[in-house]
């Protein structure tokens, strides 16, 4: 099972949405994963398998195996931004 986290600054609303919706997309394409969120600041020292953030976190996040998403809400935008990764490291 893959270990997926979600980041925004806060930990509190965007990335909880954002965990939502990468966990919908999971189950639509077959994918086990534990998807949860985090605030910044509490992400490092976890082991996961991805990081999903916007591109101005994933910069400072360089020892992670991170994913860039567009949006916190958008589902069609983060499933363009994600699916693939996830894929990948499903293989």
């Amino acid at each position: 099972m893959l270990k997926i986290v979600t980041v925004c600054g806060n930990g509190i609303g965007s990335s909880l949405m954002c965990a939502m919706k990468i966990e919908e997309i999971c189950k639509e394409e077959g994918i086990e994963a534990d998807v949860t969120s985090s605030d910044f600041n509490s992400v490092s020292g976890k082991q996961v398998d991805l990081i999903v953030t916007i591109k101005q976190l994933a910069e400072q996040l360089t020892n992670y195996n991170v994913a860039e998403i567009r949006s916190y809400t958008n589902k069609r935008k983060i499933k363009e931004d994600v699916l693939e990764k996830i894929k990948d490291l499903v293989k």
